[in-house]
Formats: C-alpha cells, structure tokens, sequence
C-alpha cells in the first residue's frame, strides 16, 4: 500500500517572507541608536510649519516606541534660533539638540549637513525625519549619503511595526501604487515628508525643558560654498495653496484652457486659492505651483472643489487630508468619486457658473443682513 504523498508547506505571505528573509541581526554598532528626531526647519529666521507638523506625527512615532521625540535646530547664534528651539517644546518635543553657529547663518549643503551628520553621530537616532521642502529634500539626502543609511523620500504615512521598525509608505510607480519602505538594517532610518500631509498638532504652552548644546566642529573657512545674495522666488508670494482654508481646482474635464476661468471666478467669488491636476500643468494652462498632487502641493483646506478631476492616486495622495471634498465629474465611475464626500455627476462646465451665482448671491445677502 503507497503512502500519499507528504503536502508541500504553504508557501509564507510575500510580506512576511520578504520582512523575515530581508531582516538580519542589527549590527552591534547600531543597537544603542535610540529615540526619534526632527529636524526644525529653520531659514532666515522662520520656522516651516511642516516641522511642527512632523513633530506632532513623531510623538506618536515616540510614544509607540516608549523613547523621547527630540527637536534638532540649527542655525546663527540668534534671537530666532533660541525662539525656534523654545517652540519645539510646545510641539511635543521632550528636548532639542541646539546648534548655533554663524556659519550656519544661510542654508549651504555641506555647513548643514556636516552639522546634521556631526549631531547625529554623536547622539544617535533611531529614526530622523525632515520636511520634504526644497532645504529638507536636499539636506536629508546629503546626510544619509554620508551616514550610509536608507532615506524614503516624500512619504504620505509613518508607522512602528510590531518589531520595532519604521515602516514609511510612499507613491511609487508615478502614483499608481503606494509601497511601504523598511530600512531595516541600517540606522537612523530618515524619511522626508511633504507640507500638509500631517495635520498641524495644537500649540500647547510649554516651558522650555531640556536643551542639549552641541558645538559646531568646523569655521567659514571649511566650507566652500558662500552666499552672495538672496532672491527671492516670485512665485512664493502668489500661491498659497498649502494654506489655504478653501480651494477650488479644475481637471481635463474643463475641455478647453479657457474654461479654467471659470474655476478662478468661483474661487474668486469664494476667497479661495485656486489649482489644477498635473496634465493641466503638461498642457501649460496653469503655472507649476498651482499643481495639486503627488508631484505638486499637498493641501488640508476646510473646502476642496474639484471640476473636471478624475482623481487618480496621484491627486489623491495630495487632497485626501481636506474636511470636505466636493467633486464634479460627468463620469459616475470615477475614481475621484470613491473618496470625495459630495459628489455631482454633471459638466463642470455647466455647474461652475451656477456655483458662482449662488455663492454670489449668498454671500450679498449675508452683507446686507449684516
């Protein structure tokens, strides 16, 4: 009598396989790396408000952890320097890493990252994140370079896993997929994230706890690089589409570049700023910074309008964090419509106006009653 055959053993879920075959034993040097860390985005005496935002995503990071969040600022020996540091507390900061130095009075690739490296090696992270600005994006791949550690880029999500590691999801494929990056045998493990994607914590009034100062290694005379002048980007002062409490934005499904008029006057009529998808932009019928999405401006407004936006992954990673979504679309299947909290299957074309009128007429009647 044969014996049956012994079943062969199922075969491991490709991401636990992968996480265990990947995952080796953390390198001795490595394993007193320890809390989580910020860089404050300090530059010409202002903070980026993405480092708040972060600092609010790291305590949580921390507190899963059961380690200290910690705050890096660096900058010149100045007024603003101390103020940024003092604000980190009232972010959930538990303390800050100060560097002060007037070698680090203007952003240079090779001042700040020798600092930010320097800093890092001698307290070592477990876990560095920066702010996906053009200062974060540059700096942060400086200094994994030099680390010889993993950086993800432009991450929409953060998270601990049960063993401990950063797990940071990104878009990948042009937007068409979202993947989750392990840096899993190196540290610190550095991702950068984009303005907007996190919401701002609240401000709690803190006093300033415990400031570590580290001094700065090298001169002026170390660092090649110098600034001569500073211009600033006309466009800066134009769009101010992060920030904004209402915004209005048109897609392809506007037809014609001089239908996009019509998402200005509503925005107009509303206060709002206005944008559009990134064909609209490929097309030249809006400028660059007036991009919504994945490759352009992340935004949380109260009011997101969207005429004539299929609403592909790419635009989504970049409006889903709004209070409400009102989409406009002719298509009832569109994917706009699976995360849009109103939607309005009809021409953009023909509902923008009417839009217009109502608010219009809303909005003298309020006057009048007032």
């Amino acid at each position: 009598m044969s014996t049956p055959p012994t079943p062969a053993p199922a075969p491991a879920s490709p991401q636990a396989g992968g996480r265990a075959s990947m995952k080796k034993e953390l390198p001795e040097r490595f394993r007193n790396h320890r809390h989580v860390w910020v860089v404050v985005e300090l530059e010409r005496g202002e903070v980026h408000p993405v480092s708040w935002e972060l600092l609010g995503e790291g305590r949580k990071l921390a507190d899963r952890l059961g380690v200290d969040l910690a705050g890096v600022v660096m900058g010149p020996p100045t007024e603003a320097t101390r103020r940024a540091a003092g604000e980190a507390f009232c972010y959930g900061a538990d303390l800050v890493y100060l560097a002060e130095h007037p070698v680090l009075a203007q952003y240079r690739t090779e001042a700040y990252a020798r600092a930010l490296t320097d800093i890092c090696e001698s307290y070592k992270p477990e876990i560095l994140l920066l702010g996906a600005t053009t200062l974060g994006r540059d700096l942060a791949g400086a200094v994994a370079t030099t680390l010889l550690t993993g950086l993800t880029a432009d991450c929409t999500e953060l998270a601990v896993d049960q063993d401990g590691s950063l797990a940071a999801t990104r878009p990948t494929f042009g937007g068409s997929l979202l993947c989750t990056i392990y840096t899993l045998n190196f540290r610190p493990q550095m991702a950068t994230v984009r303005p907007r994607v996190f919401a701002l914590p609240p401000r709690v009034e803190t006093p300033v706890g415990r400031i570590v100062l580290h001094t700065v290694q090298f001169a002026e005379e170390d660092i090649v690089t110098k600034v001569l002048d500073f211009v600033p980007d006309a466009l800066t002062a134009k769009s101010q589409l992060a920030y904004a409490d209402v915004v209005v934005a048109g897609g392809l499904g506007l037809q014609q570049q001089e239908n996009f008029q019509l998402v200005k006057q509503l925005a107009a009529t509303l206060g709002a700023e206005y944008g559009g998808s990134r064909p609209l932009v490929q097309k030249g019928w809006i400028p660059a910074d007036r991009q919504i999405g994945q490759t352009g401006k992340t935004i949380r407004p109260r009011v997101y309008i969207a005429a004539g936006i299929s609403g592909a992954i790419q635009h989504r990673v970049g409006v889903e964090g709004a209070d409400l979504i009102v989409a406009i679309n002719t298509d009832p299947n569109a994917p706009i419509y699976d995360f849009a909290h109103v939607g309005i299957v009809a021409d953009a074309v023909q509902i923008l106006p009417a839009l217009t009128r109502a608010f219009t007429r809303r909005l003298s009647f309020t006057r009048l009653a007032g």
